[in-house]
Formats: structure tokens, sequence, C-alpha cells
């Protein structure tokens, strides 16, 4: 098993990490255009193998694509990230002929590999991969829905003073701040509605807390985050490499499912080792499905800019 991270920054890193210490592959390769970097970094987690006891092999390359040739699965995290007071429809633009570029020399030396993509906007840049590269649909998968639903759980724990892995708990949409949906009236406490222990009020503010959840740690770094997108990206890795049908939201393209066509947004999936499986359904309440029509009509306002670059 082969696998390439395309970006040696802080998330691209921290996926990669979080890859060779489940050994997830034989072979990881580590790839980013500054010159010398992903080498560095591939040295430096290589250095961590003994004491890690992991037997993963891990490579640096400085924008030399034939060193991914074969790869099966491949996270792109490559882009600029977003600065504090940046939207991430202004990362538009640069991002765009990044993402498509990665595509388009990946697929040249792996025609058969499943993209993840985790570089923003994501639905966006999803989309755009989709579109760009021909691929069948369910071999490209956004990470945004698959982050949210954990800084989500985050949130309910903090409130309830509960283990975060006792709930189950989803944010579909958008991977924005103002375009993913939280759905606090879906969550449970291993079973038990969430919303049987908290008060209106709560409610709301673990909802609003949740969708800046992004920006707030932007504010507080300086920069995006990192350990939890890192160790998403590496979570969707790991259920399609052992084929674990493991249920994440996902940035998928839609085809009359949830209403929407001709678009890629967060959604309840099954992740194996053909990429995502399917869609499951959810019986939403009109005001969700509200949202979620909304959230479509942002991302496609997003998606409209790629027609003028």
């Amino acid at each position: 098993m082969k696998i390439t991270v395309v970006g040696a920054g802080a998330v691209g890193a921290t996926c990669a990490d979080n890859i060779a210490r489940a050994e997830l592959a034989d072979e990881l390769v580590l790839l980013d255009i500054k010159e010398g970097f992903a080498e560095g970094k591939a040295q430096d987690m290589m250095q961590t193998a003994t004491l890690l006891g992991f037997d993963t092999r891990i490579t640096g390359s400085t924008n030399d694509y034939k060193k991914t040739a074969g790869s099966e699965v491949v996270v792109i995290t490559s882009g600029i990230p977003r600065k504090p007071g940046m939207t991430r429809e202004e990362l538009i633009g640069t991002n765009a002929g990044i993402v498509r570029g990665v595509t388009n020399q990946i697929l040249e030396h792996s025609p058969n590999a499943i993209i993840i993509v985790v570089s923003n906007p994501m639905d966006t840049m999803t989309y755009l991969t989709l579109t760009s590269s021909g691929l069948p649909k369910n071999r490209i998968i956004g990470m945004g829905g698959t982050l949210d639903s954990s800084r989500f759980k985050y949130q309910l724990s903090q409130h309830l003073g509960c283990s975060p892995s006792d709930l189950n708990a989803i944010v579909i949409g958008g991977h924005g701040d103002t375009t993913m949906i939280p759905l606090i009236g879906h969550a449970t406490w291993n079973s038990i509605p969430v919303t049987n222990f908290l008060t209106e009020a709560q409610q709301q503010q673990i909802i609003a807390d949740t969708m800046v959840g992004g920006a707030t740690l932007t504010k507080l770094l300086g920069t995006s985050a990192w350990y939890a997108p890192g160790a998403a990206g590496a979570a969707l890795v790991e259920s399609i490499v052992r084929d674990e049908k493991k249920l994440f939201t996902c940035c998928v393209s839609l085809n009359g499912e949830y209403g929407q066509s001709d678009i890629c947004l967060g959604v309840p999936v099954v992740i194996g080792k053909s990429g995502w499986e399917k869609i499951l359904p959810m019986n939403l309440t009109a005001a969700e499905q509200e949202l979620f029509n909304k959230s479509a009509d942002a991302v496609r306002n997003m998606n409209e800019v790629l027609k003028t670059l």
C-alpha cells in the first residue's frame, strides 16, 4: 500500500504522522513545492520510527510527482492557509490553481487513486477536483464535515462534562463558518438525545461555537489549526485502507440526494476501500432542510468564482 500526502505544512505533516503511526501504508510519500521541506519533515518523522514502533517508510519529495507513482490514496492539503480575518472564499483564486495542478500531476502517475481534499475552501476545491479530473465521483472525498463533526462533539462534551467518544453528532452542509449545520436535534449521548440535558441557550451556544470553530483557532494561533484537520484526514485514509465502512460526514457529489445536484456538500457517507460507497439519508426537519438549501446556495456562489479564473 502506497499513500501520498501533498503539502508538507502543518496539516499535511500531521496527517502523514498519523498515517505512519497507524501503519496504514508500506510507503508514504510527503510532497511539497518548497525545496527540501518535505524531505526534512520525512526524515524527522522517520527518526521517530524506532521510538514509536512503526515500519512505514516515509519519503519526502520536492515537487517530483514521479515518486508518488502507484499511490492508492492521495491526500491534498496544499494551498495557502487561511490567515486571521480571511474568509475561505478569499482563498479560491490562489488555491484553485494549486489544487487543479496537483490533481493533474497526481493522476498522471496514479490514475487509480482515491483523492481526499483538505485544501480550502474545501467544498469548492472538492467540486473543482471532481469536475477537472473526470474521476468517478466516489473517488473524490472532501474532508470538511469529518473535522466539523469532531469539533461539534468537542463542544457538546464541554457542556455535558462527558467523553467525546460517547457522543454521536454530525455536521452537514458546507465547510464554512456560515454554511455548516450542526444537527443538535439528532445528536445523542450513548443513544440518549443530548437535548435532554441541555437548555435551549446551551444548545444555541454549542451550535454557534461549532460554526466558528476554525475561525476561533485561527484567531488564537495566528494560522489555521492542524492537529484535528490532520487527524481527520488520516481517519478517512484508515477507513479506506482497512475497508472499515465507517460513517463520516464528507463533502461528496450530490445527484438529487438531500434535494441537491451538481454540487459537493457534506452529508453522511460510508467510507470503504472504493472511496465513499453510499450516502445515508436523514429525516431532516423542514427548518434543517431549509438551512441545507441555503448552505448549498452559498457554496454554489463560491463555485461560480471558478468560472472567472
